[in-house]
């Protein structure tokens, strides 16, 4: 396997890994805040949509860690 190949998977890999984790942290922390905010429970489209948006950040934000991490490393 070319180092080429192998950065990518473990990029990839890594991606996987950490993104449901993240992901989850980032949802909950973001219905928080709006709840507090608010001063009231979320509606299910509101944790809907704040569930859609933890989702886009999070694969931005697993994705440039993952890179970085794997050429620091590798």
């Amino acid at each position: 396997m070319g180092e080429d190949l192998f950065f990518i998977v473990s990029v990839v890999i890594l991606s996987v890994v950490l993104y449901f984790p993240v992901n989850k942290l980032i949802w909950v922390l973001s219905v928080r805040r709006l709840e507090k905010k608010s001063k009231k429970k979320l509606t299910e489209i509101e944790r809907k949509l704040q569930l859609k948006r933890a989702r886009f950040i999070s694969a931005i934000l697993v994705l440039t860690f993952s890179y970085l991490f794997n050429l620091q490393i590798l």
